[in-house]
């Protein structure tokens, strides 16, 4: 009882990090129809900013809105850069698929320049020192500070979309450019914030799951990708709350896998499941977007 207790922690902090990248990818795909795959790439450089911020001796709450912001600033400058001149020229979705994967290799590339290629660990926060043991399970400040952080991250994000103007504006977008335009939304501007809310979530995801590993490296926004299109493809195409409940799930999957079975089938478990999930119900564990949009 007591592994499953601590499983239960250790499957939290690591499935509210995924629901927080997987809400970005979905919030680009409902909105635009696609799906960007340099989002792992923007992860990762937001672990790589994340990481500088700390080493400055800046707390880790300030390091985290560092890491979302330069994770948001990215995606304002794919926005404008790459794919508002794709959609201009009449490109097909699919080329921005492409550019985008393009994008991600090319920002591998400028931080394995910039940052170097080895493997780096964060400066050892005051936060990892404190460990309460309750019934025989270990619960981490750490673990606790980053299952808050995606909480709040993620009531930010539904607020923001629910209850503001912006929200609406994004919304309409998602359900139609030119109905948005008919009521005066502008879409240019509610499509720049959503990359930038994207962006936002990505890079904080970044550092949460750097911080939560310990763990910095150019290439680990590759297997962050997979397991956020996993999740995104696992809630349904396109819907929100699916990310958050595709996000918890794959996390819980991976650490009991790993408890109960093998870490080196930790990914195979998990994917596997998640494959007979999806025979069951292709769609997804909600209707997704295109269902909607049907």
């Amino acid at each position: 009882m007591e592994v499953f207790a601590q499983q239960i922690v250790n499957g939290l902090s690591i499935g509210s990090i995924y629901a927080v990248f997987a809400i970005g990818c979905t919030l680009i795909f409902g909105v635009l129809n696609i799906i960007n795959l340099a989002q792992g790439a923007f992860l990762m450089i937001g672990a790589c900013v994340g990481l500088e911020a700390a080493r400055f001796g800046l707390p880790l709450p300030v390091t985290l809105l560092v890491a979302a912001f330069g994770g948001g600033l990215l995606g304002v400058l794919s926005e404008q850069f790459m794919f508002r001149p794709l959609r201009k020229a009449g490109g097909h979705r699919w080329m921005g698929l492409v550019a985008s994967l393009a994008l991600a290799r090319l920002l591998v590339g400028v931080a394995q320049e910039i940052f170097g290629t080895e493997v780096q660990a964060y400066p050892r926060s005051s936060m990892s020192a404190i460990i309460w043991q309750i019934g025989g399970v270990r619960i981490q400040a750490l673990q606790l500070f980053i299952i808050a952080a995606a909480v709040v991250l993620m009531l930010l994000f539904a607020f923001i979309l629910q209850r503001t103007s912006l929200g609406r504006a994004i919304r309409t977008v998602a359900f139609s450019e030119d109905v948005a335009r008919i009521v005066g939304v502008r879409v240019e501007s509610a499509t720049l914030v959503t990359f930038f809310i994207a962006g936002a979530l990505a890079g904080a995801a970044g550092l949460l799951l750097g911080v939560l590993f310990n763990v910095v490296s150019p290439f680990m926004g590759d297997s962050a990708l997979v397991k956020g299109l996993t999740v995104m493809i696992l809630g349904g195409l396109g819907n929100i709350p699916g990310a958050v409940a595709g996000g918890f799930l794959l996390g819980l999957l991976e650490v009991f896998s790993v408890a109960y079975v093998s870490s080196a089938f930790r990914d195979a478990i998990g994917f596997g499941l998640i494959f007979l999930i999806l025979l069951v119900k292709p769609t997804g564990l909600f209707s997704g977007f295109e269902e909607r949009r049907a």
